[in-house]
């Protein structure tokens, strides 16, 4: 069979469709040609190539999510951003599938999955059945029905998903479309439509961008994700592009395709018209809402305060999960992970994928969400989308912690820890999972310990014994006591994490948000706002007004009362704010000075304790008062923050110890 394509380097057509495709794809010359050849074949109009039973595969079969989902692939080959040399590639795919089965309504088409068939294809009149990829614990096939009546298949069929076969993208759309952007050039850009479904939907305006330009999610082939070309017809900086990614790029591909699927207009020629944009913008906010609800917008300077934490995620990524945790797949539904051994690799988690990223990203995730928590509840107003939406998510996160098919990784052996010794810590019950594992390992219920894998790439790597923990089972009983009592290892910092993200902290931070006591845009940092009562009582027994008895207690409370950050709290201008540092100085209660790595000018009387990154200098009373050690030889801080309140508590408690003569002298 002849193919229209010549010498088109179709290599590149996997980067023109990256976030519209899933997975690893890696395409061979000729895959568009392959796709044809399979359309032909499922129609009765091609036989495979000579030597073979059936035509060839095509990358790893995504291609099938395209079927009855081409508005994305049009939206993208039309947009004024797409790179010529793949705008090309995308034309080229879209002339070819306006000719093929996949676009004839009166051939019906699913997806399944089959355990051992014996051939890659078979057809007769009825239709036909080939096969388009390997899965884990299976085969994927693609169906092709002509009529009422069943046609062959390839065995029995399991995980069954009819393709749909209404909305945009019949054969005179397409070929419409094709001839338009080749005779016109792209469609119109209007910056107003990027603003208007960024408002819309609770998108940034960069992932509104992405998204009315049909160019969602990660480019795994090409650095920068856009180029300085794309970025300036978008309107995009550098960062706010890489944002942008990050944050598109939670809903996968498969979503994505859905998503845009039936945007486009009935007739292409609409893409030309000076309101198109507008107008394209609404149909995918409705498209948004249908599938996601109305979202508030992130602030910029929400999404700044996740990012100055240093994460080990992407702060876009983490801005999404903490508002619209029910929207992350690994918030929202329970994940089993497994330990594997495979050849000349160390011990670590997989699930059912096959991969390890999911059980990388949970254990990443936990980590960040139980030190941002805390970060989020006191320095965002209320209101803020982030701050709202952490009840959901912390329940949604202790959800996902009770799940009992859910193993993480607690740390590596370093001490050189023998079976011997893991037997007798964690023994002598073998594990038994859903993978055989090519070394001993044991399972007292909540850990799992498993020896070290042999050495890799012959001999250079060393590998070291492995905890893993249940956190469904995770208390306070002899198997918790042996897991904190195993000495020599590094690591532990995620079982840290689980027990703070179940820890009462945080029962109490989403029992305060959630009462809504604190005012719309009001800081609970601003104790004004947050303890009235207590500004109150500390404003009369001191005599001072309520502005520097307000600032008072945040001198005494918070970790890192910056002149930045009170101001911010506070609603205060630098004149409002000098006036009170003055009253609690001329009054003796402060003293105006300058530290280092304090970024305020007036502190609590008394020894000051400094310190270096990453901890925070603070007086030495209030390291004591919130628990943080001070080294006695130095006088430094050597510890970080951890509450154990809230904010509206820890004011209370700071005063009460004024109250009792305990404050600082």
């Amino acid at each position: 069979m002849t193919t229209r394509f010549g010498e088109l380097d179709d290599r590149e057509v996997p980067p023109a469709l990256c976030g519209l495709i899933g997975g690893f794809l890696y395409w061979e010359p000729g895959a568009l040609a392959g796709i044809e050849r399979i359309g032909g074949y499922l129609a009765g109009t091609a036989d495979p190539l000579p030597g073979r039973d059936a035509p060839e595969r095509v990358g790893a079969g995504q291609w099938t999510g395209f079927i009855g989902r081409t508005g994305a692939i049009a939206l993208r080959a039309a947009a004024p951003s797409t790179r010529p040399e793949r705008r090309e590639r995308l034309l080229a795919l879209l002339e070819m599938w306006a000719d093929s089965v996949f676009v004839d309504p009166t051939v019906r088409m699913r997806t399944g999955t089959v355990r051992e068939p014996q051939r890659g294809a078979v057809r007769d009149e009825r239709g036909a059945t080939i096969l388009v990829c390997h899965l884990r614990g299976g085969i994927r096939v693609l169906e092709a029905r002509t009529g009422d009546a069943e046609p062959p298949g390839l065995g029995p069929l399991e995980e069954v998903e009819e393709l749909p076969r209404a909305g945009w993208g019949n054969a005179r759309q397409i070929r419409d479309l094709v001839a338009l952007v080749r005779a016109r050039g792209p469609m119109p850009w209007d910056p107003e439509a990027v603003v208007r479904l960024a408002a819309d939907t609770g998108m940034s305006r960069g992932a509104a961008a992405l998204a009315l330009a049909g160019t969602p999610g990660t480019d795994m082939f090409r650095k920068p994700f856009l180029d300085a070309e794309e970025r300036r017809l978008l309107g995009l900086k550098a960062a706010e592009a890489e944002t942008a990614r990050v944050e598109s790029g939670r809903l996968e591909a498969e979503g994505w395709l859905d998503l845009l699927a039936d945007v486009l207009p009935a007739d292409p020629a609409d893409l030309w018209a000076p309101d198109a944009p507008r107008h394209l913008a609404a149909r995918i906010a409705t498209a948004w809402h249908a599938r996601n609800g109305l979202r508030a917008p992130i602030p910029e300077t929400s999404r700044a305060l996740i990012a100055a934490q240093k994460p080990k995620l992407p702060a876009a990524e983490l801005c999404e999960a903490l508002a619209h945790s029910a929207a992350d797949p690994l918030l929202a539904e329970d994940l089993d992970t497994w330990p594997e051994s495979p050849p000349d690799s160390g011990i670590h988690l997989v699930d059912a994928t096959g991969f390890g990223e999911a059980p990388r990203r949970m254990q990443n995730l936990l980590e960040d969400l139980a030190a941002l928590v805390p970060t989020v509840y006191a320095e965002l107003p209320a209101g803020d989308p982030i701050r709202e939406g952490l009840p959901t998510l912390v329940r949604n996160v202790r959800a996902r912690l009770d799940h009992p098919g859910l193993l993480l990784s607690c740390c590596h052996l370093y001490h050189g820890a023998t079976i011997d010794d893991l037997r007798a810590w964690f023994g002598p019950h073998p594990y038994d999972g859903p993978e055989p594992l090519t070394v001993p390992a044991f399972d007292d219920g909540l850990t799992v310990a498993v020896e070290a894998a042999p050495p890799s790439y012959y001999g250079r790597h060393r590998h070291h014994p492995r905890l893993f923990f249940r956190p469904a089972v995770l208390g306070d009983d002899a198997r918790a006591q042996r897991l904190d009592d195993t000495r020599g290892y590094g690591g532990a910092a995620l079982l840290t994490s689980v027990r703070r993200l179940r820890g009462d902290h945080f029962t109490r931070i989403v029992a305060r948000v959630e009462s809504g006591a604190l005012p719309v845009g009001a800081y609970e940092a601003n104790p004004a706002a947050s303890v009235p009562d207590v500004v109150e009582r500390a404003a009369k027994a001191l005599g001072l007004a309520p502005d520097p008895a307000a600032l008072y207690l945040q001198l005494l409370a918070l970790e890192a009362p910056t002149d930045r950050g009170v101001r911010t709290w506070n609603a205060w201008t630098p004149t409002r704010h000098r006036k009170a540092v003055a009253t609690l100085v001329d009054a003796g209660l402060a003293v105006a000075d300058k530290r280092a790595r304090a970024g305020r000018g007036v502190f609590l009387p008394g020894p000051w304790a400094p310190a270096d990154r990453p901890y925070r200098p603070m007086e030495t009373w209030k390291a004591a008062f919130l628990g943080v050690t001070v080294l006695r030889h130095s006088g430094e801080v050597h510890g970080r923050v951890v509450l154990d309140r809230t904010l509206p508590e820890l004011f209370a408690d700071a005063w009460a110890s004024v109250e009792r003569g305990e404050g600082p002298q």
